[in-house]
């Protein structure tokens, strides 16, 4: 019964939240046998990994992503994520939808920000980290985003991302542009994009 079960953490991809191993047949004993014999340890409340992987290269935005499917990494975790930031952040920031619940995690510490439903939806990409799915936003609505709420993150981090996105990946303006406007932030943004250039 161990290797069934091995077997279908690795069919999806190492990891399981709970509900999702009883889904595919594992009941609560047989997991909490799999991690009390050290088959699969546990990452977080309700999800397990097989202990066979290598360590987490990311276990912050994984855990995260696994609890919280629909949350997307936004503003100073997304800048970190993109490489385009000097800050570290002390929490992982995400965004939800206006209507959802919001995540909240002893362990990574959670910020979440509820943002309407075009402003959600726009500029996902989901990345493959240690098998697991992360939505992260892509830079330029990332850079959009940290404008508008530029009084929470600070002027000067909005700045240097801005600055180190240009240098490492140069200004792609129609994005930008067409985010700003529907984030409400483009008269906000044309001096500095327009500074920029």
């Amino acid at each position: 019964m161990q290797e069934h079960a091995k077997a279908i953490f690795r069919e999806h991809g190492g990891q399981l939240r709970m509900s999702e191993a009883i889904d595919h047949g594992i009941t609560p004993y047989m997991l909490y046998a799999l991690r009390d014999r050290g088959v699969v340890e546990l990452v977080s409340r309700g999800i397990y990994r097989l202990a066979e992987l290598p360590p987490l290269s990311d276990p912050d935005l994984v855990t995260v992503s696994l609890r919280y499917p629909n949350a997307v990494v936004c503003l100073v975790s997304a800048l970190a994520f993109h490489d385009i930031t000097t800050q570290i952040p002390h929490e992982v920031s995400v965004a939800v939808p206006r209507d959802s619940r919001l995540p909240s995690l002893d362990h990574p510490p959670v910020r979440a920000h509820r943002f309407s439903k075009a402003s959600y939806d726009a500029g996902i990409e989901t990345h493959r980290i240690d098998g697991a799915a992360v939505k992260v936003y892509d830079r330029e609505k990332t850079l959009v985003d940290c404008f508008k709420f530029r009084n929470r993150i600070g002027m000067d981090v909005v700045l240097e991302a801005l600055r180190l996105h240009r240098e490492r990946n140069g200004l792609n303006l129609g994005p930008l542009l067409g985010y700003s406007r529907s984030c409400r932030v483009e008269q906000v943004m044309r001096p500095y994009l327009e500074a920029s250039l």
